[in-house]
């Protein structure tokens, strides 16, 4: 009997389907948070090797971020706001596949892995990283409604001094860390009340992390890679 060829690559993606195994495609909740808000200046760290690994991520294929619609609609508003001061947004890190989740678990586990100790966490033994929160299973930034970033000049990019850096592990990340400048407290607060007035919420132990309060996804954590 004649073989109808037609039919191998339905069958084969039957057969990757029953295995588990499905094309991962970016879904409708997402957008392209670059295209959304064109004024917005990106700093992908986990694209790079500045960051606390020290090399690229897995999942972060392109220096693009994504993040849900709704999310991106009120940071959109915020930017907006922040342009009348000459203020805007840089953006860290959005949306984060859960593939770059467990590479940061394999990583934590290499206890001599230490590359990148000296800006990222001077203070803090490698070896207690998930036990202080700094490190986990999942993240909500898999979620697509939890956003990093910070606020820059926009008349010459600069970034505003927040009293440390983005992903420093540390309680001089805390926002109520008392051993900052006038200045860097006044800063911090700065984005926080644009991101709080936009409906984004804060955690207090990095200035950095927001989430949208009435984020659209709660239940499933996303592993599309970033291309």
């Amino acid at each position: 009997m004649k073989r109808n060829l037609f039919l191998y690559p339905f069958i084969i993606s039957l057969l990757l389907v029953s295995c588990g195994v499905q094309r991962q495609s970016i879904p409708d909740l997402f957008v392209d948070l670059k295209k959304a808000i064109p004024t917005l200046a990106i700093d992908l760290r986990y694209h790079g090797n500045h960051n606390f690994v020290g090399r690229p991520i897995r999942g972060y294929e392109a220096n693009r971020i994504y993040l849900s619609k709704a999310a991106a609609i009120a940071l959109a508003s915020a930017q907006r706001e922040l342009a009348a001061e000459n203020l805007g947004f840089k953006v860290f890190d959005a949306y984060r596949p859960q593939q770059a989740v467990d590479h940061f678990k394999e990583w934590a586990s290499a206890i001599a892995d230490t590359v990148a100790k000296q800006e990222f966490y001077p203070d803090v033994d490698k070896r207690d990283l998930f036990k202080l929160g700094y490190i986990a299973e999942k993240s909500g930034h898999s979620r697509g409604s939890t956003i990093d970033l910070t606020l820059i000049d926009l008349r010459d990019g600069n970034e505003l001094d927040m009293g440390s850096g983005f992903d420093y592990f540390g309680e001089r990340s805390h926002h109520d860390y008392p051993g900052i400048t006038a200045v860097q407290k006044a800063n911090r607060k700065k984005l926080r009340q644009i991101m709080e007035k936009h409906g984004f919420k804060s955690i207090a132990e990095e200035w950095w992390h927001y989430t949208l309060i009435n984020e659209p996804n709660t239940a499933v954590y996303y592993d599309f890679p970033i291309r």
